[in-house]
């Protein structure tokens, strides 16, 4: 391995939200200003307007805005009629909500196993899953790079079950020419604050291109009225507030320069380890591109030998991480009655051990990003 080179000690957060804000600080402050003085909170007119501008920006015909990326995968399960008894596949290896969303529902969580590189769904194993109990297939495109949605948009038209895509830490990114959000019959997005394009708060949205689907999630939205005090179904009350949604049509402005900082720290990371050796030692495996798509890096996750020991070194030198995910779906307590046991789904359960987030926002300075990779060479160097 590289000889390591110390360097003068820094502090190199995992995110750093504040360095964003500093930047637009003024038109995020007119904004709220103009919410304010409307006095329009709820469904204003900046509502319309972010749900047009991300649905363009996605390809899909109409985004509907919520309350949370949680509800967003929520509302996408009621619509398609997943109720209690039903069955819906999806991964293991993934935000808690990407589950709660069907076990609230009544339904059953069928966990599929990942593929090691990405993270994402492996379709060669979702086939086997597929009964007459399938309502929806749920892929998850995890940390900013789509599930492989030919292969399992294939294997759901064969049977006749919707796609709906888990998109929460993925706008902007593309598969075959098409990005998430117009994949699946219903897309779930999520702007909480650490998301590359997150709000200042909760907050949500799904995309459609389905006419009837996107009037469908509107009334759901709203305790499923379609006409004030008239319910045609039990829907739910989750709307995207004025002010979230004028603060993300701010920010969404700046959405594809910070995607491009990001994709090039990945790269940056990609330079800096494989010079350092440390992919060459085998102490450390990068995330993989799969090539066929845009990864837009809502988190850079390496998967790294003695994982908590490493971890721990950075925290004593600075450098801000975090563990996405340490514990897979299957295994959660509250899903024990389903019956998974350690040694099913392994993939799943080895990446819960190696895997490991590394700073890669878009403020990130190359120094920093040297300092980030010395750090870990220098816990393996003393091994």
């Amino acid at each position: 391995m590289k000889e390591i080179r110390e360097k003068t000690e820094m502090r190199v957060p995992l995110l750093d939200l504040k360095a964003q804000h500093n930047a637009i600080a003024e038109e995020l402050g007119a904004a709220v200003s103009a919410v304010m003085s409307g006095q329009h909170f709820i469904l204003g007119p900046e509502v319309r307007q972010l749900e047009e501008a991300i649905a363009s920006y996605c390809g899909a015909d109409y985004g509907i805005g919520c309350a949370s990326g949680s509800d967003a995968l929520l509302l996408a399960m009621m619509a398609v009629g997943v109720e209690a008894g039903d069955e819906v596949v999806t991964s293991p290896f993934s935000f808690f909500a990407t589950a709660g969303c069907i076990a609230r529902l009544g339904a059953k969580a069928v966990f599929v196993d990942i593929e090691p590189g990405t993270f994402n769904i492996d379709p060669a194993a979702l086939q086997q899953s597929i009964n007459h109990k399938t309502k929806a297939i749920l892929p998850v495109h995890l940390f900013g790079q789509c599930a492989e949605m030919e292969a399992i948009g294939d294997i759901a038209s064969s049977h006749g079950i919707p796609v709906i895509e888990d998109a929460a830490q993925s706008i902007g990114s593309d598969i075959g020419g098409r990005r998430a959000g117009s994949l699946g019959l219903i897309a779930a997005f999520s702007f909480y604050p650490t998301k590359n394009l997150g709000g200042a708060g909760d907050g949500g949205l799904m995309t459609t291109s389905d006419a009837e689907m996107a009037g469908r999630l509107r009334n759901m939205r709203v305790h499923g009225a379609r006409k004030k005090y008239f319910h045609e179904t039990v829907g739910i009350n989750s709307r995207l507030d004025t002010l979230q949604a004028a603060i993300l049509l701010v920010k969404f402005r700046y959405l594809e320069a910070w995607t491009n900082a990001r994709r090039s720290n990945a790269e940056r990371y990609r330079k800096l380890f494989g010079e350092s050796g440390l992919i060459d030692s085998g102490h450390v495996r990068l995330p993989r591109d799969a090539g066929s798509g845009r990864h837009v890096y809502n988190q850079f996750v390496i998967r790294a030998e003695r994982r908590d020991g490493l971890q721990q070194h950075l925290k004593e030198h600075g450098v801000g991480t975090e563990v996405y995910y340490p514990l897979p779906l299957h295994l959660q307590d509250c899903f024990r009655y389903l019956g998974y046991k350690r040694g099913q789904l392994p993939v799943a359960e080895a990446a819960s051990e190696e895997v490991l987030a590394i700073p890669v926002y878009p403020e990130l300075s190359s120094e920093a990003a040297e300092y980030v990779v010395d750090k870990i060479g220098s816990f393996y160097s003393m091994q």
